[in-house]
């Protein structure tokens, strides 16, 4: 007979936790997410990028020396300051993001993602907003989760091949061979992480190269382990934690996500304007923030209007962080947030702001909708598909090809 599970009370609780990695397309919506939006930043600041980060930025490379030396911010371009070094850290910033976006390698394609952000952005600290304020939290986060299981090439792949092969076991019981892709970039990764300790290019701080170290260390072993011990208690160890990490970061980043909301709901609170309800208008009537003139004055015109937006702001902010128990309201007031980031994009410009924010509250839309919007996607691939005279690949059951919940495995390549 075999041992019930315990579905209910603490011990539930303990046993979902440490079972299953929770949220997979939550975390996968805030992986394209994120990735998407550093990747078009890059994309649109690609002429730009000598006077923003390079050789030719007014705050001067000696100048971010001297800043960094103070706090101890880690840079790749403080490595070297040849013209050559800063534009392989900038295509590998690019790559990094198409990857992870298309979730190749996720685990370790989300390292140099965030190498690239913490880059590029501690090089030019006065460049950045509040969106690269997020994106800089979250490319730290994402290297702690498992946001590979769905909706990337590593599902994928995983799907593919089959569970059993990526346990170290083929057919009849033989070995597979290792992930060539994986193995390479563990290699790679491990000899810059060797070089970058030894030269004192980790920053001054003790978390990152720790967390880097650990990192790079599990990964190994967690392959060692699924390629020679696949049913060992410490497969099941490695498994627990890696679920444990991921489960305790989107925690952190549903926190994290309230506390912004919180502060600046709190925050206007205190402002006059905001009060009376005339905040809104100003910001209107700056030509920076307005690419739109006309629709702008437009909006600005209406007095009534003006207020209504200006105190829902406030609103929203504040009381949104106490509606998490209440899933109902929660999903009223998370479309209203998102529907204020879109239409801060359209009337302010500020696009990358807004894909940022709206890319972290996706932590909190429900996965039956998630699932749904993933559906409507793979049915739209597969009708283009079709009209171009392509097959597409099967669909599974309830939806596109990684709808399917995971099972709890996630990948099993060296870094994948």
């Amino acid at each position: 007979m075999s041992t019930p599970r315990p579905d209910r009370g603490p011990a539930g609780a303990v046993q979902r936790v440490t079972a299953s990695a929770l949220g997979p397309y939550q975390s996968a919506v805030i992986r394209i997410g994120f990735s998407a939006t550093f990747l078009l930043f890059l994309l649109r600041e690609l002429p730009h990028r000598h006077e923003m980060y390079g050789p030719d930025a007014p705050w001067r490379w000696d100048l971010a020396r001297q800043l960094i030396s103070g706090n101890q911010a880690f840079t790749t371009l403080m490595w070297s300051d040849s013209t050559v070094w800063f534009e392989i850290v900038y295509a590998l910033a690019l790559l990094s993001s198409l990857l992870l976006m298309l979730g190749w390698h996720t685990r370790a394609v989300s390292v140099v993602f965030m190498a690239g952000v913490l880059s590029l952005q501690n090089r030019s600290i006065f460049m950045g907003d509040g969106g690269d304020n997020v994106i800089h939290l979250m490319a730290i986060y994402l290297v702690l989760t498992r946001c590979g299981q769905v909706w990337s090439l590593d599902a994928r792949r995983t799907r593919d091949r089959g569970p059993a092969e990526y346990a170290g076991q083929g057919a009849g019981g033989r070995r597979v061979p290792g992930e060539p892709a994986g193995i390479v970039l563990w290699v790679v990764l491990g000899a810059v992480l060797v070089g970058a300790s030894v030269a004192g290019g980790l920053g001054g701080t003790v978390w990152l190269p720790l967390l880097l170290w650990c990192l790079w260390i599990g990964q190994g072993a967690w392959w060692a382990v699924n390629r020679y011990l696949p049913r060992h208690e410490l497969r099941t160890l490695l498994d627990v934690i890696a679920n444990l990490a991921h489960n305790a970061t989107l925690v952190v980043i549903m926190a994290e996500v309230c506390l912004i909301y919180a502060t600046a709901g709190w925050y206007k609170i205190q402002g006059s304007r905001w009060q009376d309800g005339t905040a809104l208008y100003y910001p209107l009537k700056l030509e920076y923030f307005t690419p739109w003139p006309a629709l702008s004055d437009l909006l600005a015109s209406s007095g009534v209007m003006v207020m209504v937006l200006s105190y829902a702001t406030v609103i929203v902010q504040v009381a949104f962080p106490f509606t998490l128990f209440n899933r109902r309201v929660k999903n009223i007031l998370l479309g209203a947030m998102i529907c204020e980031h879109a239409g801060i994009a359209l009337l302010l410009g500020l696009p990358f702001f807004s894909m940022a924010m709206i890319a972290a509250d996706a932590v909190f839309l429900p996965t039956a909708f998630l699932v749904w919007l993933g559906g409507r996607v793979a049915s739209g691939r597969e009708r283009v598909f079709r009209r171009w005279g392509r097959v597409p690949a099967p669909r599974a059951a309830g939806g596109g090809p990684e709808a399917p919940e995971p099972d709890g495995d996630g990948s099993h390549t060296l870094v994948g």
